[in-house]
């Protein structure tokens, strides 16, 4: 019997792709017929961070933090086969494949429609996308493919811990391979305001909660609560970004689609080098189907948060990650799908 589609994936969740559009058209039309708005608000900086954006992101980051239970990594040592296709996946062939195919894309394919200086900021956003493995909406893919919940817990942990040291140095080396010079101290800072922050005041929180309350209370009641906040802080930070983008969206309408493709070429790509990886090793689908789909879904928050931080909430490098939003929940949700129907391709689960 097949799992319905809509399970573990809420209203707004399923429709996000919807709420992006609406979105980009209020965003837009605010810059359009009420600039003094964009205006006002990038006066409110500070170290070149967008102080409003930053606080929403964090309404975004924060809840997702306090669901990764640490204290799994621990159970590392069993089975850690499909640990490794997630981490090699995510590290070693996700950054630099995202690298070849927007390069490709923008100053190849895309030549005549996409100005050499308009590519190299295109190629700044799908960098620090690729470079930026999902963290939060995995649980909701797993969940949708019936995968192995604690060791879905596992693989995104160890991703969170990973993300600390490596995301720095491969994105300054990639920029710097597309001609973009980055001082490290910004890119760091980067990482210190919107990873180890909230990450570290959702561990406090989770531990604080679960030790007064019990897990079932933080899971069933706590976390809940907060669903509501991540939405409301993605869509307003959403309009707000666009209210600075408007200008560039206007003017190049077109670039939204040409963006696009290359961003769903990449999430199919590293979905399937991950998926039939497992398939290859002979891993239960609970396990490979996760492992598919933290690899091709993005921590977009965080993409987001770096781009404005580095280039400012007007940068084309923005746009492109406002675009992989925009793409992600239709382009995951087909893979969903087709990982369900081919449930039958892998050996019986084992206990983890």
């Amino acid at each position: 019997m097949k799992p319905e589609k809509t399970v573990g994936i809420s209203f707004f969740e399923k429709n996000l792709t919807l709420w992006v559009t609406l979105c980009m058209v209020a965003g837009v039309l605010i810059g359009k017929f009420l600039p003094s708005v964009p205006a006002v608000l990038s006066q409110f900086e500070y170290a070149r961070v967008s102080i409003p954006i930053a606080v929403l992101i964090w309404f975004m980051i924060y809840p997702m933090m306090m669901k990764v239970d640490f204290a799994s990594i621990k159970n590392v040592g069993q089975n850690p086969t499909g640990l490794y296709v997630t981490w090699g996946v995510n590290w070693l062939i996700k950054p630099f494949s995202m690298f070849a195919i927007a390069w490709l894309f923008f100053y190849v394919i895309f030549k005549a429609f996409i100005p050499p200086e308009l590519a190299r900021s295109y190629l700044a956003g799908a960098v620090l996308l690729g470079a930026a493995p999902c963290t939060a909406m995995v649980f909701v893919w797993s969940h949708l493919t019936r995968g192995n919940p604690a060791y879905t817990v596992v693989q995104v942990a160890t991703n969170d811990l990973i993300i600390l040291v490596a995301f720095t140095p491969i994105v300054a080396i990639l920029l710097g391979v597309s001609g973009i010079t980055i001082p490290w101290n910004t890119l760091l800072l980067s990482v210190f305001l919107f990873v180890v922050i909230p990450l570290a005041g959702g561990i406090m929180t989770r531990n604080y909660v679960i030790k007064s309350k019990g897990l079932d209370y933080f899971n069933k009641k706590f976390i809940p609560k907060f669903n509501n906040v991540t939405i409301i802080g993605l869509l307003l930070t959403l309009v707000l970004i666009f209210s600075f983008q408007g200008e560039m969206i206007l003017g190049n309408p077109l670039h939204i689609l040409l963006i696009a493709i290359p961003l769903i070429i990449q999430t199919c790509l590293i979905f399937f080098i991950a998926y039939f990886a497992c398939k290859k090793l002979r891993l239960s689908h609970d396990i490979a189907a996760p492992a598919g789909m933290i690899g091709a879904s993005n921590f977009f928050e965080l993409a987001v948060a770096v781009a404005i931080t580095l280039f400012g909430a007007s940068s084309p490098a923005v746009l492109v990650t406002i675009v992989g939003v925009l793409v992600e929940v239709p382009v995951m949700l087909a893979l969903v799908r087709f990982a369900n129907k081919t449930r039958t391709w892998f050996p019986a689960a084992r206990t983890f």
